[in-house]
């Protein structure tokens, strides 16, 4: 190994030790490891900021306005309570009406808003119902993400390897990119096979919390004559107060609402037992607070959810614009789906100066339309879009080009095939697996795919086969984040809001993994050969 490549080695191993101690945010951390590549002459300026440019990073931009005009639409309120049922039914019973729907839902738009509109609404008919909310919440996480994987717009981790896919087609025989429902035929099986696991044997291993204690908690701190209720919120990695001890933070005077509990991991510490605590992602709040706060941090960017849980629920957009929301969304995916067919890519080409009908186009069109109509608040549009992904995305590119360039991918890919035993192709298939997907437990799903693109690349030149069955099952291992709650943000939405610990992700996620693992080493060779 070259002296460039260990350096290279070097530098990704304190990256990934800050990502798993959460130093910074991702974004930061990738940003600062490509800006030391750059500084040590291993990437060119050009190749720095190449990934800010990419058509993938940018149209994750624009998925999170579409996202988050549906979500404000209302329009998913209103199918969850068509989905949940009317009268008293055992867990598995209300999982297999509730995941397939929100899987398709989640094949369309960002997982997060999914799960912070589904999850509250959730553990209210549970209550009601006298159904354990632990029994619910893991699998509505889960189900977003079996069914995220299902689309080349499920998740951003798709666009990101599909955007190093075209980049490196000029480079690599045999890479391309992706079609939007391609990932589908490996996806959909692995959704299938994990929705009925998590319906029969999943269910059993997740934990029983009572559901009328914590109705009669939900309820016990409110006081309709003063104006005050409860409030849930989730904080999130830009809470201004993460990592500084609770006891340095004026809650109450920066937001107008009073702290009664914080839950981490399945714990609940009072007011007393908070003061040893610092605030960290993902914590819960329980809140007393007033219309006030939920005006004025409702939508706020340092929670990943703020929730009460009165019966009435605020009123959404007119009818017909809901439903416009709604074509709207379908002829995005329709038009994407039809320009990627031969005779509308060569039509393109011959009266077009270089324009694809692709995702990009549609997706572009989709959110500049729902800004003109007001869909989503557009005085406000910059705080819907997350933009430490779209710098963890654009940095990732050019992390995976200095391994790259270093040949630290080459090296790595040739220690891993000399390790195994006949370098049998579906054997390296299913290490490239299990290492992604480690990646993806302890750090960003995008940075575990930039980590892992190009030690695929290299492994499938080193046994001589096509690059795509590595490529797809990259797609796969990253978005199957199911042993931890830091893996994925909507696993520390439920972890709060269902009072979940670490090991109850691990316990029913490990399982899941490896279906995943089989179905994925199993299908992706038939589907895309070697």
């Amino acid at each position: 190994m070259s002296i460039q490549a260990l350096f290279v080695t070097f530098i990704l191993v304190l990256l990934l030790i800050a990502l798993v101690r959460d130093m910074m945010r991702p974004g930061l951390l990738l940003l600062s490891a490509a800006v030391i590549f750059m500084a040590a002459g291993i990437l060119s300026t050009r190749e720095m900021v190449e990934g800010f440019s990419n058509k993938g990073m940018i149209t994750v931009a624009m998925l999170f306005l579409v996202s988050e005009g549906v979500r404000a639409s209302g329009v998913l309120e209103e199918l969850m309570q068509r989905i949940l049922p009317k009268r008293k039914v055992s867990a598995p019973r209300v999982l297999l009406r509730m995941m397939p729907s929100i899987s398709i839902m989640s094949a369309f738009l960002n997982n997060t808003p999914v799960v912070v509109i589904f999850a509250p609404m959730l553990k209210r008919w549970a209550a009601h119902a006298k159904v354990p909310a632990s029994k619910l919440l893991i699998p509505l996480s889960y189900a977003t993400i079996l069914g995220g994987m299902c689309t080349l717009i499920g998740t951003s981790t798709n666009l990101v390897v599909h955007g190093m896919a075209l980049e490196a087609s000029s480079t690599h025989e045999g890479v391309r990119g992706l079609t939007i429902f391609e990932l589908g035929q490996v996806g959909l099986p692995v959704a299938i096979c994990g929705m009925l696991y998590l319906m029969i044997a999943g269910v059993k291993l997740l934990p029983d919390h009572t559901a009328t204690e914590d109705a009669t908690r939900d309820n016990s701190h409110a006081n309709p004559q003063t104006g005050y209720f409860r409030v849930d919120v989730v904080l999130s990695a830009r809470f201004p107060a993460i990592g500084t001890p609770t006891t340095d933070f004026n809650f109450t005077e920066k937001y107008g609402a009073h702290v009664l509990e914080l839950q981490r991991g399945g714990e609940r510490y009072d007011t007393l037992r908070m003061k040893e605590l610092m605030f960290h992602e993902g914590d819960t709040l329980l809140l007393m607070a007033d219309k006030a706060f939920l005006n004025n941090w409702a939508d706020s960017s340092f929670f990943l959810m703020v929730n009460d849980y009165r019966e009435e629920q605020p009123k959404r957009m007119g009818k017909k614009l809901r439903w416009f929301t709604v074509i709207l969304l379908a002829l995005m995916v329709i038009g994407a789906t039809v320009g990627e067919l031969p005779v509308c890519k060569e039509w393109a080409a011959a009266h077009t100066r270089g324009m694809a009908f692709d995702m990009f186009f549609f997706v572009c069109i989709a959110a500049v339309i729902m800004a003109w109509l007001n869909i989503f608040p557009t005085r406000k549009y910059t705080k819907f879009v997350s933009w430490d992904i779209l710098i963890a995305i654009a940095s990732a590119f050019a992390i995976s080009k200095a391994m790259q360039n270093s040949g630290m991918a080459d090296a790595v890919a040739g220690w891993a095939i000399a390790a195994s035993y006949g370098q049998s192709p579906y054997f390296m298939l299913a290490v490239m697996f299990i290492i992604c997907n480690i990646f993806t437990e302890l750090m960003t799903n995008n940075a575990a795919a930039a980590l892992s693109f190009p030690i695929a690349l290299s492994m499938a030149e080193h046994l001589g086969v096509s690059p795509m069955p590595f490529i797809v099952t990259i797609c796969v291992a990253a978005s199957c984040s199911f042993c931890t709650p830091i893996g994925y943000q909507t696993n520390l939405i439920v972890q709060g809001v269902g009072g979940y610990r670490f090991g109850d992700f691990f316990k029913v996620g490990l399982p899941l993994n490896l279906i995943a693992l089989v179905v994925s080493v199993l299908l992706v060779p038939m589907i895309w050969p070697f």
